[in-house]
């Protein structure tokens, strides 16, 4: 039987400083980090120890050096959130870093509240800028300059799962997923064949199919192999195939349709042999047709469209969830995948309401038409960049949200709870609540482990290696019988 699922995302959000002729976005981005007040000392340290990026899934370390900041870059770079959450610089780019949560209805929260988190801390940047400077962040994947940003997936799978066998089965389902997943885009980059429109903001820039890297020569499978969790026993897959959403609903179906298609690898449900010719060329060719009728050659010989793929893959999870209790969010998960595909067999366009590209094409279109214009004109790209600015009373998603255009998932409330607080069923849990109620002696965090510094003891660290414990049940009574770190400490001890 599949693990319980886990899961989280990484959003990397694009920056620029308008009237800002000096504009440096990684001096940006930390002031914008910092911008967030949430620890106002600003001395817990990421936990740089715990990580391993070399390490590589297919069973080898790969040549290179583990980069570790000194610590006052440390701590200029990172946040750890109360809400369980990680905000940081990654390269030139600010990042949050969801906590984990067991559904993809709280993935969405936790994105979202991502998204809120990031817009508070634009404001208060703002005010520290030269006048007349502006700074903006956008949830998109590409600077039009040939620089590709990520929304990176992340899931908790049994280690004895065949890394082989995951690769075989995820090809062909992520070259084709983008079907309901894509956020829409402009033109093509990358050297790739011109177009108007575009599903995808990430297919132009996936070069090879398995590989370590994420940011040069691109592939389609990741084979990072840091599971944050014990080796032994779990890998944590992580997906960077995949577009940054502002659709609630498109979120919900990227990350559920995924957690189930992965729970049915692990138990060996995929019985179907979709493997297609050339992936690489099949992620663009699908995101390049809109109208998605284009085929794409299967290594048996076969053509199918991403609508026939995608069907395939839905009937084997409809069987599977006949034979198999899923729970509520993966039932509903599963019947708004059903929705989706019946709608993008008659008109795609009926799904402006819940899918990002085609809520994005419909505007554009909309647009082009009321002003003469044609899809190379750069008012046409504006907009298009537009649709991924998170502030909420200019974003042209928010738009659409606020005109009730828009299939929620969550609400506002919910969103906003999840800004201060902490998932209550993972391990998020006991690291967010220990941030809130002991700030002062934490002294690093990580994903599976914190660290505490009480008074002149050795700084003491905590392993988490059990994404689904230091939960509220796990470990409530424990903290509020805690009333320090230390208190802490010793109870962990008895």
């Amino acid at each position: 039987m599949a693990i319980p699922t886990v899961m989280g995302t990484e959003v990397e959000f694009g920056i620029i400083v308008k009237n800002d002729p000096d504009f440096d976005p990684i001096s940006s981005c930390v002031l914008l980090v910092n911008a967030y007040r949430e620890d106002p000392e600003g001395r817990i340290l990421w936990d740089y120890d715990q990580e391993n990026p070399l390490a590589d899934a297919r069973g080898f370390q790969v040549d290179g050096e583990k980069y570790t900041p000194n610590q006052q870059e440390n701590i200029a770079r990172n946040k750890t959130l109360i809400n369980g959450a990680r905000y940081y610089v990654d390269h030139a780019h600010p990042e949050y870093s969801s906590p984990e949560v067991t559904n993809a209805r709280d993935l969405v929260v936790h994105e979202k509240a991502g998204e809120r988190v990031l817009e508070v801390s634009r404001r208060e940047a703002n005010a520290l800028l030269p006048a007349g400077a502006v700074m903006l962040l956008h949830k998109n994947n590409s600077d039009r300059k040939g620089n590709s940003y990520g929304c990176h997936e992340n899931y908790l799978m049994d280690r004895r799962t065949s890394f082989k066998r995951i690769v075989e089965n995820l090809l062909p389902f992520f070259a084709t997923r983008q079907i309901y997943c894509g956020a829409g885009k402009v033109g093509s980059e990358n050297r790739n064949h011109p177009c108007d429109f575009q599903i995808s903001q990430r297919a132009d820039f996936f070069e090879t199919e398995v590989a370590l890297d994420t940011m040069v020569k691109r592939p389609i499978i990741n084979t990072r192999d840091e599971p944050h969790a014990d080796r032994e026993k779990y890998r944590r897959l992580h997906m960077i195939v995949g577009d940054s959403n502002m659709s609630e609903y498109t979120i919900y179906l990227r990350n559920g349709v995924t957690a189930i298609i992965l729970s049915m690898i692990e138990d060996g449900a995929i019985d179907r042999d979709l493997s297609l010719s050339n992936p690489v060329r099949s992620i663009k060719e699908v995101s390049h047709d809109p109208t998605l009728k284009a085929e794409l050659q299967l290594e048996n010989g076969k053509r199918m469209t991403a609508i026939q793929i995608q069907n395939e893959f839905l009937e084997m999870a409809l069987t599977y969830a006949a034979r198999n209790k899923l729970d509520p969010v993966a039932v509903d998960v599963l019947d708004k995948w059903q929705h989706v595909m019946t709608s993008l067999q008659g008109d795609p366009m009926d799904l402006a309401r819940e899918i990002d590209w085609v809520a994005k094409k419909l505007l554009l279109e909309s647009f082009i038409e009321r002003k003469g214009l044609d899809w190379e004109d750069p008012k046409v790209q504006m907009l298009d960049l537009q649709y991924h600015d998170t502030r909420p009373d200019k974003g042209l998603y928010y738009m659409l949200e606020r005109d009730g255009r828009m299939e929620r998932i969550c609400t506002d409330d919910e969103i906003m709870e999840a800004v201060h607080r902490p998932p209550i069923d993972t391990r998020a849990f006991f690291r967010g609540e220990c941030l809130r109620r002991f700030p002062e002696e934490v002294f690093g965090v990580n994903w599976d482990s914190i660290s505490f510094s009480v008074g002149e003891e050795p700084v003491r660290r905590i392993m988490m290696s059990e994404p689904l414990k230091g939960s509220r049940a796990h470990v409530e009574d424990l903290l509020n019988q805690s009333k320090s770190a230390s208190e802490l400490l010793a109870n962990l001890d008895s």
